[in-house]
Parts: structure tokens; sequence; C-alpha cells
């Protein structure tokens, strides 16, 4: 007697769409930081934001990892293993 196929998870449409918003708010948030010592008025502001530019580098690639995962799960779920 042959086995059952093992169930299959399907993200919802919620999971995907929180995953997205996720990934659009932390690239949002790397570039603003990133960008930040660019635009701003004040020397100090500016020299802050010249500080913390790892942290929008890691928000950066964190959000386009969400994004990535958010692609792989929407276009990449349609494959059979």
């Amino acid at each position: 007697m042959p086995l059952p196929p093992p169930p299959v998870h399907r993200p919802s449409k919620k999971e995907e769409s929180e995953l997205l918003f996720k990934g659009v708010t932390c690239a949002l948030i790397g570039l603003v930081v990133l960008l930040a010592p660019y635009v701003a008025r004040s020397s100090s502001v500016g020299e802050m934001m010249r500080q913390a530019y790892l942290v929008g580098w890691f928000a950066l690639v964190l959000g386009c990892a969400f994004l990535v995962r958010y692609g792989l799960r929407r276009y990449g779920g349609r494959r059979r293993y």
C-alpha cells in the first residue's frame, strides 16, 4: 500500500501581503538612512546619519531579501517538487 503524498503548505494571501509589506518597508528605511546624509540641512544630523550607514545597508539588504522571498513564494510556487 503506497503512502499518501505529504501535505503541501501553501502560503495564504495574508502571509504574502505581510512579506511584501515588510520588504518594502525595510528597503525604504534602508534607502532613507543611506541617502539622508546627502540631503540633511544640518551638519550634525548629516554626521549622525553617516555614522548609521551599517544600519542602512542592513535594512536595505533585509528588505531586498524579503522581496526576493515574496517573489519566490508568489511566482516560484507553481513548480512541482
